[in-house]
């Protein structure tokens, strides 16, 4: 995959992985980055040399700018919609049923799918800068698929009010607050340094212990296979719309 197209690269130190994807539109998600994004998280979680996994997207601007626009005007029937949308449910899936820990660190403005991957780490680290916002709904589509993720981390209310509000950008204080994000820092530096020392931490202790605590951490969400494809079959549909469509179109006529 050139870099004109985005990347996902896997890095081992002092079994440490390191996992960073790039897209030059803000860090957004097409549906190849999606599943190679996956596909990378899984190897790591079978790789006896990393013992916990670091998610980041490379850059000083947005963490991650959410679904792809340029792929979601361009589908036109609902078997491409469910399979760009499962894109996001293999990522949240593959993060879930991983056994090694993950730490996220959110670095800026995140939306839509990557709210998601935000919410389904272990543990996540942002910078004050980091500001949220699910905008599906204003897209005429909803937040289907991260739903689960985000939901079970901030709660029902919160999850609904964000849902709800689609337009309204939400601090790092509120997602800090709610429990989306775990710490929150006002210089990259310190963002960075806080993630290398838990992650160090983190791969000195018992790699078994840590397999038993993910699976306590994510009890009651053995269903999400089943319901993260029934939802992204609501979204494979929904995105075939006038709505959507108009909506992406007078969005990248700005």
């Amino acid at each position: 995959m050139s870099e004109q197209n985005g990347a996902v690269n896997l890095s081992i130190n002092n079994n440490i992985g390191t996992i960073e994807f790039y897209h030059p539109k803000g860090n957004s998600l097409p549906g190849a980055i999606l599943r190679e994004l996956a596909q990378t998280i899984t190897d790591a979680g079978e790789n006896n040399e990393i013992r916990v996994i670091v998610i980041k997207s490379r850059g000083d601007g947005a963490f991650c700018a959410g679904a792809s626009f340029d792929e979601l005007i361009a589908i036109e029937d609902y078997d491409t919609g469910k399979e760009f949308f499962m894109g996001f449910a293999l990522v949240l899936n593959a993060m879930r049923t991983c056994p090694k820990l993950i730490i996220v660190r959110v670095h800026g403005k995140t939306v839509g799918g990557g709210v998601g991957i935000a919410s389904a780490g272990d543990y996540t680290f942002a910078h004050e800068n980091a500001s949220v916002k699910l905008s599906e709904l204003a897209l005429g589509i909803g937040p289907f698929v991260v739903g689960p993720a985000v939901e079970r981390k901030i709660g029902t209310s919160a999850f609904s009010a964000m849902a709800v509000d689609a337009t309204n950008w939400y601090d790092a204080k509120f997602a800090r607050e709610k429990g989306m994000f775990n710490k929150v820092f006002d210089s990259v530096a310190d963002l960075d340094q806080a993630v290398k020392e838990l992650a160090e931490q983190l791969a000195k202790s018992s790699p078994d212990a840590m397999k038993n605590l993910k699976a306590v951490l994510w009890k009651g969400t053995d269903d999400w296979d089943l319901l993260l494809e029934q939802r992204a079959e609501i979204s494979g549909r929904l995105v075939l719309s006038d709505f959507t469509k108009n909506f992406i179109k007078k969005f990248k006529e700005k």
